[in-house]
């Protein structure tokens, strides 16, 4: 994990994660956890208000946080349903990235570049 290298620098780091209970798994240093829609980490598009006080929160836990692994969850709820969401945010139609992924075995045998279908 990048922030774990960066750390290792001297450099305190904090991440802003949909997938907090990944991050902790995975050590990430500082932790705060967005319960929102993939790709929207700090908040709704033009939300500014919403954005801020994400980014307000991991500069807290950023500056006062001395201890590694601290996690704090943000008490903001996404203003849509996230299944409505999640359905709005998904394209009509497939990258090429996905399609090939899509496409890769799914019975176990190996895939792509070796790697194994689940």
């Amino acid at each position: 994990m990048l922030a774990r290298w960066i750390e290792a620098a001297g450099i305190p780091t904090v991440i802003v994660t949909m997938m907090p209970a990944v991050a902790e798994e995975r050590r990430a240093p500082r932790i705060v956890g967005v319960e929102f829609p993939f790709g929207h980490a700090f908040g709704m598009p033009g939300d500014k208000a919403m954005q801020r006080s994400v980014l307000e929160l991991a500069l807290r836990v950023l500056a006062g946080s001395a201890a590694f692994g601290t996690r704090v969850d943000i008490d903001i709820e996404w203003p849509v349903p996230l299944r409505e969401a999640y359905k709005a945010w998904q394209p009509k139609e497939a990258s090429p990235i996905v399609r090939k992924l899509l496409a890769s075995p799914q019975s176990g045998e190996a895939g792509p570049q070796g790697r194994v279908g689940r």
